[in-house]
């Protein structure tokens, strides 16, 4: 009979250590639709809180402080929200958002 050949695996010894996997939500980024064509350069020209600039980025950025979050506005009424931490302020800044933008939609 044909002896088996096998490989010695060398075993490392275990420390006793564990890795850290907790961890804390800094920061959630979410999509929304508004369903509404937004005119970007009257937004930015009537709210304090919306930076517009066409030719460096093609949407405005809206900033809640209140709610510690920002939007991106698109003309198509597309937003992203960031800066939030839970879905909660989420829903906060949209709706916010949409309460503010409710003049400055216009409707398909």
């Amino acid at each position: 009979m044909a002896k088996k050949k096998t490989k010695k695996i060398k075993k490392t010894k275990k420390r006793g250590r564990k890795m850290n996997t907790g961890f804390k939500v800094e920061n959630i980024v979410s999509s929304a639709n508004l369903g509404v064509e937004l005119d970007l350069f009257n937004i930015a020209m009537g709210l304090d809180n919306v930076e517009y600039e066409p030719e460096q980025f093609p949407g405005a950025i809206m900033r809640l402080k209140d709610i510690h979050t920002t939007l991106l506005l698109f003309k198509n009424g597309k937003v992203i929200c960031s800066g939030a931490k839970s879905e909660a302020q989420i829903g906060r800044s949209i709706r916010k958002a949409a309460e503010i933008l409710q003049k400055y939609a216009k409707w398909e």
